[in-house]
């Protein structure tokens, strides 16, 4: 009798392992099944616009004609007695950092355990704006020199959202677009069953995408 309840308990202590490897299973396959879910969810962001900088640049430029050559065989350079132009054009740039979901897929998305990570596509950044401060324009030409083309003023705002684009990588407008994105998406993920605690955000080290 004693032998026939101790085979009794182990039968029960069996069947309930098997009970819980078959909850566990069950939950693995469930939180498998969602992740189609959670990519068509997160896809539907298209582009998401997650920060924005507002830069303000000042363009100068200082026109003084000069003669250069050769008379007499010596080298000359030397300035023209025909006055000077200056300009100092202030312009606002409008940069936005943005996610493109567009071809994000269940490649993005992956599971250790109980852990389910997602991979950032590349931040983008795109020039959204610009725009010369005309009030603020500071212009100084002599009586003998003509005053700046409009042709030269766009330009000169060329110059000046170019210069804005170049500076891009030292501003922290990349990790900043990360950053944001974790915090639409974590909230979206934890509506679908999953603890905060175990959602990791990551992003690929891949450089700053620009768009102009």
């Amino acid at each position: 009798m004693r032998n026939y309840f101790i085979l009794l308990i182990a039968l029960l202590c069996m069947a309930c392992a098997d009970d819980k490897k078959n909850g566990n299973d069950a939950a693995e396959n469930a939180a498998t099944d969602d992740i189609p879910m959670l990519v068509r969810d997160i896809r539907k962001c298209s582009k998401l616009y997650t920060s924005e900088y507002n830069i303000r640049k000042i363009v100068t430029y200082s026109d003084e004609p000069r003669l250069k050559g050769k008379i007499l065989g010596h080298e000359v350079d030397m300035k023209m007695p025909v006055g000077d132009r200056k300009i100092a054009i202030p312009m606002n740039v409008t940069l936005k950092g943005y996610i493109d979901f567009s071809d994000f897929s269940e490649k993005n998305v992956r599971r250790e355990g109980r852990r389910i990570i997602v991979t950032l596509p590349q931040p983008q950044v795109a020039v959204t704006a610009s725009k010369i401060d005309q009030a603020g324009v500071k212009e100084y030409v002599s009586m003998m020199r003509s005053r700046f083309s409009d042709a030269e003023m766009a330009e000169f705002e060329k110059q000046g959202r170019q210069a804005v684009v170049n500076s891009i990588p030292r501003l922290d407008i990349k990790e900043t677009a990360a950053v944001n994105a974790a915090k639409i998406l974590i909230p979206m993920i934890v509506k679908m069953g999953y603890d905060e605690k175990v959602i990791t955000i990551e992003m690929r080290n891949e450089g700053l995408g620009m768009r102009d």
